[in-house]
């Protein structure tokens, strides 16, 4: 198979033609293998594996067994005794090859892909367009939150050809990471839900954030795209200016207009038509979730996709993986929005559940990650608004919410704070229960 360590370099040109000699030769052997795996361990007879490399891993290690356990070939960047060349693609950089191989892909499919990204709700408002979409059209997403720099090129290569459209998802931690994925993605139309303070740290301040999110609007400008906008913001007015194509929704001087009908216990939405209004009563708790929604509304719409469909479809959803869930135990109801958390999300979900109508609440509270500098200011602005709200108790875990003076119960992990949990004897309350990922707040649920 071809490899660029046995042959000089001669510049880009070089590397161009040596990518198109690459591609001949594996594109024909993924359309017959279209399966591909990147672990071992989930392997099954007739993968391409392609050996990843990390920090903590080299994937290059695992070949043989790769090929002992049924693999059809093994795409390495390292070569290990015994391979066998007629079943080995010896390359320079096996991610590169993988993305190479993902915007191949997507150059020979002759459909919409639309790419979503921002701070908060991407994956729910994925679900909920992927739901939509799949009322009419056969319909590729991104499976649960496989957004980075490996997820993104296997969602793409996991594209079939009776493909009509594709929702892709992409999450960033720092600058020109959205920009790298529309190299290969190629997006026809975009979605940015919001941009809110998550990740300060890699993207280096809140203009960071919005300057890296709007990579997905500078690539849909240069190339005559489609951007949904949620209107109600300000700054995606700014930050759209100049795609040459727009869709618009939020609750007033939108294409799709809708609002709050009811926030308790699941949100439901009027969605405000010429000829009068169509209440969606979907299964998410929390009246943040109405951009989500109406986002779901406006990519219906815009596909030709009939409201009775639309509304069924956002209706039948039920959040899973800890994303806005409505969960019981014990006659308590508990919000579970515990996948993730920054200042903007926690601040949208602390204010919710403040007006909620119920007796007694609690508020369970993990650290948020990735702040930075910013990061002390930050839990500190959000003890400031905990303290604003009448509570029946408050708990704050790890991070910088050990470190910071506050008159509320804190535990530094979640071990802990659930040993102190199961002692209570809560009944008929309600809890928020939220955090960063790497807090892993869902296990006070354990």
């Amino acid at each position: 198979m071809v490899s660029r360590k046995a042959i000089p370099i001669f510049g880009m040109a070089f590397l161009l033609v040596l990518r198109i000699m690459q591609m001949d030769l594996l594109y024909p052997v993924y359309k017959e293998n279209p399966s591909i795996q990147t672990d071992t361990r989930k392997l099954q007879p007739g993968d391409l594996y392609f050996a990843l490399k990390g920090p903590r891993f080299n994937g290059n290690l695992f070949a043989m067994q790769a090929l002992e356990k049924g693999a059809a070939y093994v795409v390495v960047d390292e070569w290990q005794q015994g391979l066998p060349p007629s079943r080995t693609f010896l390359v320079e950089d096996v991610l590169d090859t993988l993305q190479q191989l993902a915007l191949y892909h997507r150059q020979q499919l002759g459909i919409p892909v639309l790419a979503i990204t921002g701070s908060n709700g991407k994956t729910t408002t994925k679900e909920l367009i992927h739901a939509v979409l799949s009322t009419t059209y056969t319909t590729y997403t991104t499976v649960g939150n496989l957004n980075n720099h490996i997820g993104i090129p296997l969602t793409l290569l996991s594209i079939r050809e009776d493909a009509q459209i594709a929702v892709i998802e992409m999450g960033a931690n720092h600058q020109k990471e959205i920009e790298g994925y529309c190299r290969y993605a190629l997006p026809t139309h975009g979605l940015i839900t919001n941009v809110g303070k998550a990740h300060l740290e890699g993207f280096g301040g809140p203009e960071g954030v919005r300057k890296g999110k709007g990579e997905l609007y500078d690539f849909l400008r240069a190339h005559e795209g489609t951007a949904f906008v949620m209107w109600d913001y300000d700054y995606l007015r700014e930050m759209s200016r100049g795609i040459p194509h727009l869709v618009t929704y939020g609750s007033s001087e939108a294409d799709i207009q809708g609002r709050v009908h009811q926030g308790e216990p699941f949100l439901e939405v009027d969605i405000l038509q010429a000829a009068g209004k169509k209440t969606i009563h979907t299964q998410l708790v929390g009246s943040y979730n109405l951009p989500n929604v109406l986002a779901a509304v406006a990519v219906g719409r815009y596909f030709k996709i009939p409201d009775d469909k639309i509304g069924l479809a956002i209706e039948s959803y039920v959040p899973s993986n800890s994303r806005s869930q409505l969960v019981e135990k014990k006659s308590n109801h508990i919000i579970l929005d515990a996948y993730n958390a920054n200042p903007s999300s926690m601040k949208a979900a602390i204010e919710n559940f403040a007006a909620l109508q119920a007796g007694q609440k609690i508020l369970l509270l993990g650290a948020m990650a990735e702040l930075g500098e910013d990061s002390l200011a930050e839990h500190e602005s959000m003890v400031r608004l905990i303290a604003r709200y009448p509570w029946t108790e408050v708990v704050l875990v790890g991070g910088d919410f050990m470190r910071i003076p506050h008159p509320f119960k804190r535990f530094a992990t979640v071990t802990e704070a659930k040993a102190w949990l199961d002692q209570q004897d809560f009944r008929g309350s309600y809890w928020l229960i939220k955090g960063s990922r790497s807090m892993q707040m869902e296990k006070l649920l354990g």
